[in-house]
């Protein structure tokens, strides 16, 4: 794995040993960019479920400004550090060292532009995440969620918690769902 665009172009990334996460392949988060590039300058992005931080860091080489990593996998956080270390992406970086849960009240900026979450399959945590989400300040009707998730998984339940669906990109063997915060009213 590594970074494929920006200013850290190329550097290789460790992924954590194991079966515990599952690194986004470059040619999806190849995709995945191409289509966030034009809200990634000076962004701040949230990498739920950061896994090896391959998405944040990416994040970061293509422009963003900030990026929170939340992860609570010894192994998975140790990587995060060396990722972070070796791409010299460190003043930029917060890694919040817990449950993803837990960790959404201690954000704290007045808007993140991007959040990106790739939770265990088939563990409802989409649902959790994106209900704990809809009551914090910092997620906007600009805020963009992005969920990489099976290609099965049901996502009808966005508009019961205050979200839409704006998009699906689907893949051989997931997709990415992009969601948003319900404009006001219509009409």
């Amino acid at each position: 794995m590594r970074v494929i665009a920006g200013t850290a172009r190329s550097l290789p990334l460790k992924t954590p040993e194991g079966t515990d996460t599952r690194p986004t392949t470059d040619r999806i988060k190849e995709t995945l960019f191409n289509m966030l590039q034009p809200y990634l300058m000076d962004c701040v992005f949230i990498d739920l479920f950061s896994g090896s931080g391959g998405i944040g860091i990416e994040a970061l080489s293509r422009g963003a400004r900030h990026a929170y990593f939340v992860e609570n996998n010894r192994n998975a956080i140790s990587c995060i550090q060396h990722n972070i270390a070796f791409t010299k992406m460190g003043e930029k970086a917060t890694l919040l060292k817990q449950d993803v849960f837990g960790a959404l009240s201690l954000i704290r900026e007045k808007e993140a532009d991007i959040v990106f979450l790739d939770p265990p399959y088939g563990e409802g945590y989409e649902r959790k995440a994106l209900a704990l989400l809809a009551d914090k300040p910092y997620v906007t009707e600009r805020t963009w969620i992005v969920i990489e998730a099976e290609l099965m998984e049901d996502f009808s339940f966005v508009g019961e918690l205050g979200f839409e669906i704006e998009k699906e990109k689907r893949y051989k063997s997931n997709k990415h769902v992009f969601v948003r915060k319900e404009q006001g009213e219509k009409g």
